[in-house]
């Protein structure tokens, strides 16, 4: 499995000339131009990544649901996270945000599927699972898979809202880079 830090994240976007404010604008514009739609089920993020697709005039086109599944319960009678995988592997675990990309893919018929689960902080880490912490899972018709994000940094002081914007800039990268391989 991948793992990206927070320093990874800046550094591609970067890379590929992409501008972490504008970025959603980015996302609706490919996911229009290649016909396709996104769906998100999140969780640490709480609803920042429909929020942020949402933001753009004309998502409509491209964006149907978006699940804001916090509880472990909903996470499963929502999104159909076995009890088993919460139970053994935790609500922050790979299994989890594949399972919950997979959820909300089959809820929405969506073409790309896209979760968020894990410690924004600042209070819940564990030496296993550290502030930062965050799996980020992604779902199409062909693959489902799970990232994994370390965004408690060096240079910063385990930050919410830090934490929560780097895992949204990840998913929607996630989302533009699932576009781009359509």
């Amino acid at each position: 499995m991948i793992t990206l830090t927070d320093i990874d994240i800046i550094q591609v976007l970067r890379k590929n000339n992409l501008n972490q404010d504008t970025l959603q604008e980015d996302v609706v514009a490919k996911l229009r131009e290649k016909g396709l739609r996104v769906a998100t089920a999140e969780s640490c993020t709480g609803g920042l990544i429909s929020e942020r697709i949402t933001r753009v005039s004309g998502s409509s086109e491209v964006f149907d649901c978006g699940v804001c599944s916090y509880a472990n319960a909903i996470k499963a009678k929502v999104l159909g996270v076995s009890e088993e995988t919460l139970t053994i592997l935790g609500a922050v675990s790979a299994e989890t945000a594949i399972q919950m990309a997979e959820g909300v893919k089959k809820l929405s018929g969506a073409d790309i599927a896209v979760s968020t689960t894990g410690i924004a902080g600042p209070t819940g880490g564990t030496a296993e699972k550290p502030v930062g912490l965050v799996y980020l899972g992604v779902c199409t018709a062909e693959k489902a898979y799970a990232i994994r994000l370390m965004l408690g940094g060096v240079n910063t002081t385990n930050s919410r809202a830090y934490i929560r914007k780097l895992a949204s800039d990840a998913a929607l990268f996630t989302v533009l880079s699932e576009c781009h391989s359509r």
